[in-house]
């Protein structure tokens, strides 16, 4: 009887033991909740941020690489913007032809917006040379959440911030470039068609030349064809000669 008692305590005793080390089930992974952005004001300076809350890594590396072509000091003429401008690198042919002379330098960066270009230019861009002109053209990625207002503020601060950082150089400020295919119905025009209206008055004929060209890409009912726009924002080579040729005589007169 004794032996009995003592045998089931030892049977007990194991199986209290083997279901303490009994491995516990892993508790499925909590996938960690995405970095929620704070909206960039388009008139306050900002760098394009990445999904993780971080500066984008291609936009930090456009950047750096700009500086360092501020830099050389050689540049006479700069083109500030986004896309649009940066597209100018595969137009070298025309490129050359129409601005190889004035030894310009392309900062244009995809998907900027006017807090990105004020960043860029508070932060190196414009340090190291004395450029003649600045050619300037951007707000069209702004158009899709901020106001017309707001944009135009943007453009203003950014040419404001030219002039104080280079102020012998004369700022050739272009309409924001039309979108989309028709005239009508088409909010981002006409959100543009109002950033034009503001930016204008920042003309002064002296230091800040405002020139709209917008109308040289349109067919004569206003739309845009994918010959000169092929996805209606972008332009086609085409569109990069109607470009160069537009802004050339008065380019001409701005870097003598």
């Amino acid at each position: 009887m004794k032996f009995s008692m003592i045998a089931v305590f030892i049977v007990l005793g194991l199986a209290v033991t083997v279901h303490a080390q009994a491995p516990t089930a892993t508790a499925p992974a909590v996938k960690a909740p995405a970095v929620k952005l704070s909206p960039q004001a388009p008139d306050v300076a900002a760098p394009k941020l990445g999904p993780d809350g971080g500066i984008n890594s291609g936009f930090a590396a456009s950047h750096e690489r700009f500086v360092n072509i501020a830099k050389e000091g050689t540049a006479e003429l700069v083109f500030l913007g986004d896309s649009i401008t940066a597209g100018w690198a595969s137009k070298k042919e025309i490129w050359d032809a129409a601005f190889e002379q004035y030894k310009p330098a392309n900062f244009g960066i995809g998907g900027d917006r006017t807090q990105h270009v004020l960043w860029r230019i508070t932060n190196g861009e414009l340090e190291g040379i004395k450029p003649k002109a600045v050619v300037l053209m951007i707000g069209t990625n702004n158009t899709g959440g901020d106001s017309a207002e707001g944009i135009a503020q943007g453009i203003e601060v950014i040419v404001k911030t030219i002039r104080s950082k280079q102020p012998q150089a004369k700022i050739l400020l272009l309409a924001v470039f039309p979108r989309g295919e028709k005239v009508s119905p088409n909010p981002g025009r006409d959100k543009i068609n109002q950033v034009n209206s503001s930016i204008a008055k920042l003309n002064d004929g002296k230091h800040i030349h405002y020139l709209d060209i917008g109308s040289k890409f349109l067919e004569p009912d206003g739309s845009l064809t994918k010959e000169i726009m092929p996805d209606f924002l972008h332009l086609s080579p085409a569109g990069y000669q109607i470009w160069a040729d537009a802004i050339g005589p008065k380019l001409a007169e701005l870097m003598k």
